[in-house]
């Protein structure tokens, strides 16, 4: 199987949304229909030195992550990376697919001059936190939220 992984493009957006909606703990909270509104997100984060990601099988979008690119007010301002909505549709688990995307976002990470990346897994993502481990991240902080 040869997976591609490349910046999101407009025309990805419904796929990556589902893909998305797929994996995500609240799924009413996505809507494919909605492109503009995603695009904007893309744009925003590419305006900020970041981007969305997505890995492509047969030039079909099954997975995702968006990297945000920030300055960091500790360790001297250095930059930091964040990656958000890592998800991989659940029928191409298992097949390498969240390694090369979270190889990719490391990749921007280290161009961008970033000296971290970090990302957040709800607790009860068990299986998530063993593949993140496994490929060097190790869980050092409590992450909190208060939606609003």
């Amino acid at each position: 199987m040869k997976v591609v992984i490349r910046p999101i493009e407009k025309d990805d957006v419904p796929a990556a949304s589902l893909v998305v909606q797929g994996g995500s703990l609240t799924p009413e909270g996505e809507d494919e229909s909605e492109v503009q509104s995603y695009w904007d997100a893309v744009e925003e984060t590419r305006r900020r030195r970041g981007d969305v990601l997505v890995a492509t099988v047969n030039n079909e979008v099954v997975g995702i992550t968006q990297v945000m690119v920030f300055p960091h007010f500790q360790h001297t301002g250095g930059w930091c990376a964040e990656l958000e909505s890592v998800h991989v549709r659940s029928d191409m688990r298992s097949h390498g697919i969240g390694a090369k995307l979270l190889a990719a976002a490391e990749e921007l990470a280290r161009r961008e001059g970033c000296y971290r990346v970090q990302l957040t897994s709800r607790n009860v993502r068990s299986d998530a936190h063993r593949f993140y481990e496994a490929h060097g991240y190790t869980a050092m902080s409590q992450g909190f939220k208060k939606l609003l």
